[in-house]
């Protein structure tokens, strides 16, 4: 009978040890409705350069959309599944806010920069970039700053930051310039590639961006002083503190390893991928504050 007992609980140690881990989604919503659908919903640009475009594969990519695919990673340990389905839903500065809010995508993985009015709807994760806003326009232009603009036209996508900043530097200094808002930067690009505009209004890096995959880059310049300060982070939903902890240490852990540098370099330093942007000592040292230990 002791034998039998002993070959009993040696039997259901077997098994114990042999069960799968289960998944743990804990008290988050987000990641209960990836566990039960095995899906991730990732909210991404489609003309952001290097952050999140569509590629030569006609697939989403980037360096937000490279960081974000470190954050599925994550999900998969905390699930204990080996793998997860993403479906790439395209946004826009008037849609990933709304989308993000309601629960449509559970990341937006663009250039959006944090800032506390938009906190109100949408949490973020560490900054990962840091830049602000400025002119494009075509050299021989004689646009050097927004003041010599007088009697043009200048272009900027909607619902961004710097459509604010730039309609409030407008007003400060009485200036009689059109605004002419886009849906997103390839349409503005294309306002400023056709003449439809004098200047084209976002972040310097996003800029340099669009430049950078024009048909002549030589043509086009950025310039003036910055009319805003941006630091980029990725976004996620509020009110849901298990999985924005769990975003966040993946960015902190990347930081803290120099991965991040890595990543970045992949998209801004000289390569095929990058618009030869080397990183700024300010980013470099917003990476190791933020590079949390565990």
């Amino acid at each position: 009978m002791k034998k039998q007992m002993i070959f009993i609980a040696a039997f259901i140690s077997a098994l114990t040890f042999s069960v799968p881990a289960i998944a743990d989604a804990g008290d988050s919503p987000t990641l209960k409705r990836i566990q039960d659908s095995g899906v991730v919903n990732i909210g991404h640009r489609e003309t952001s350069i290097p952050f999140s475009y569509i590629g030569a594969n006609n697939e989403p990519e980037g360096y937000s959309i490279d960081l974000c695919h470190k954050i599925v990673d994550a999900i998969k340990e905390q699930l204990g599944v080996s793998s997860l389905d993403i479906n790439y839903v395209p946004v826009t500065g008037q849609t990933r806010i709304p989308l993000i809010a309601n629960g449509t995508i559970d990341m937006e993985c663009g250039s959006t920069t944090n800032n506390l009015t938009r906190q109100k709807q949408v949490e973020y994760l560490p900054t990962t970039f840091i830049t602000g806003t400025k002119i494009a326009s075509k050299v021989g232009s004689g646009i050097s700053e927004l003041e010599d603009m007088n009697g043009m036209v200048i272009g900027m996508s909607a619902g961004t930051t710097n459509e604010k900043a730039i309609k409030a530097a407008i007003a400060a200094g009485g200036l009689d310039i059109k605004v002419v808002t886009v849906k997103d930067h390839s349409q503005g690009w294309l306002a400023l590639k056709t003449d439809r505009i004098d200047a084209y209004g976002s972040d310097d890096v996003l800029l340099y961006g669009l430049i950078s995959k024009s048909d002549n880059p030589s043509n086009y310049q950025v310039t003036g002083r910055f009319l805003s300060f941006d630091p980029y982070a990725l976004m996620v939903q509020r009110n849901d503190s298990t999985f924005e902890r769990l975003g966040r240490a993946t960015i902190a852990g990347l930081m803290r390893s120099g991965e991040m540098a890595e990543i970045y370099a992949k998209w801004f330093e000289p390569g095929p991928t990058s618009i030869n942007m080397p990183m700024s000592s300010t980013l470099r040292v917003a990476f190791q504050v933020q590079a949390l230990p565990n």
